[in-house]
């Protein structure tokens, strides 16, 4: 898979606006880290895939990856009752030194 479609896009919202501007010093067991971004990534995307398309795509040092699948929600139009797409989410949290300007 190419590294262009297992990120799709990132994800702004209010939470992760808070959270990349979120960074945490080095303490005794753990060394310092930036702030956290969001993305919504290919459903068949794994955690290293994620971490080396975010290295490549943005020249950045991810230090660790989370990821959700999302279920997509019902939706009704008129009569007829439909469904959302199902999606990924993948939480990515960079190096210290490392930023992503999403705006």
């Amino acid at each position: 898979m190419d590294i262009y479609h297992v990120i799709k896009r990132p994800i702004v919202t209010e939470k992760g606006t808070h959270l990349s501007t979120t960074s945490q010093d080095a303490t005794k067991h753990k060394p310092a880290r930036g702030g956290s971004y969001t993305f919504e990534v290919h459903p068949e995307a794994s955690k290293p895939m994620i971490r080396g398309a975010i290295e490549k795509i943005y020249k950045v040092k991810v230090l660790s990856v989370r990821t959700a699948n999302r279920r997509g929600k019902q939706r009704r139009v008129r009569l007829r009752v439909g469904k959302t797409a199902d999606w990924k989410k993948a939480v990515v949290t960079l190096d210290a030194n490392s930023h992503i300007d999403l705006f």
